[in-house]
């Protein structure tokens, strides 16, 4: 529903032809709501294809004999049932890059994967939140979001390789992968990763959200100099190294939070931003949307977020999602 499909948008953000093969139902995204659907399959073209069929298998033959890759976002035994594997296509063109992403693997079984579920099977919905209460998830699919992103660049990578071949991203390989160095610390300083409050980085004090006299702050501290600068303009003593702040992390919080709690959210950042200190005051997503206008961008009849990859002379053309087998099918499916 969402990982393929932000991938291939991606692409086609950057200029490639991007062609959704749908069902004769469509893809089950359009069934959300019609702003969901945009936010993932803008610029592309639908062509409605069955692929049990054997009229579906001579019009994806078709399209794959002009491609340079295709990516699938479905079940393993599915994948391999409708034949959309490098093996099964190489006959139509030795070139053609296949990417599959799965949730586990093309060889690990059907078990259902959406990103809540990865989240959860692979730590990350454990490490989110707040000590004493339950495991959180984000307020957005980062699993979906990333194992797309990363399947973008495993297509990418290959095609430039020069040579056809299978390519294969799991999401529950990419949030692994994203949990480096907290994954790293366990496996080889066997830390136990735990939750911290206001989602406290393990390493970095302060780093984290502090409440202010209104509203929230996230203030992040990595080198002794920005301390200082932090600690001049609060009013704050001591604590001259990250070793000292690291060892009294109690205490360096407590000062923190009894310096912030005198101005507001708004105001800590209008003081410590010239001061190169990274502070930020806590927008909800209208008010982050409403001071960037420059990300806000037409496609069609839709606004949606522009691309996040600048590439210099290059301008994107954010085309509308597409209708349905707008751009071809199977007869009596248009």
């Amino acid at each position: 529903m969402l990982a393929g499909p932000y991938a291939t948008m991606m692409l086609a953000d950057l200029g490639a032809e991007v062609t959704k093969v749908e069902p004769p139902g469509g893809d089950i995204s359009r069934t959300v709501s019609d702003a969901y659907f945009a936010s993932l399959n803008r610029g592309k073209r639908s062509v409605c294809l069955d692929l049990t069929t054997e009229e579906g298998q001579v019009g994806l033959g078709n399209l794959v004999a002009e491609a340079h890759a295709l990516l699938v976002n479905l079940r393993p035994s599915t994948i391999r049932r409708l034949g959309l594997t490098y093996d099964a296509l190489r006959r139509w063109n030795e070139q053609i890059v296949c990417v599959a992403l799965t949730g586990y693997g093309l060889d690990a079984g059907d078990d259902p994967a959406f990103d809540y579920v990865i989240q959860a099977v692979t730590g990350v919905a454990a490490l989110t939140g707040d000590p004493g209460g339950p495991p959180m998830l984000p307020g957005y699919p980062t699993a979906d979001n990333s194992a797309g992103l990363t399947a973008a660049l495993g297509l990418l990578a290959k095609v430039v390789s020069g040579h056809g071949g299978q390519v294969e991203v799991s999401m529950r390989d990419v949030m692994f992968s994203q949990l480096n160095y907290r994954a790293s610390a366990h496996l080889n300083e066997g830390t136990t990763p735990r939750r911290l409050p206001f989602g406290a980085h393990p390493h970095y004090v302060p780093g984290q959200l502090f409440p202010t006299a209104e509203g929230y702050l996230a203030l992040f501290i990595t080198h002794d100099r920005f301390w200082r600068s932090f600690a001049a303009e609060a009013g704050i003593r001591g604590f001259p190294t990250m070793a000292e702040r690291a060892a009294r992390r109690e205490e360096v919080l407590a000062v923190v939070t009894e310096a912030l709690v005198t101005d507001t959210a708004a105001g800590w950042q209008a003081r410590l931003s010239p001061l190169g200190v990274a502070a930020a005051a806590v927008r909800s997503l209208p008010e982050a949307l409403a001071v960037s206008p420059e990300m806000i961008v037409p496609a069609g009849d839709f606004r949606l977020v522009a691309s996040p990859v600048r590439v210099a002379g290059y301008a994107p053309e954010y085309g509308p999602p597409p209708r349905l087998g707008e751009h071809g099918g199977v007869p009596g499916h248009p």
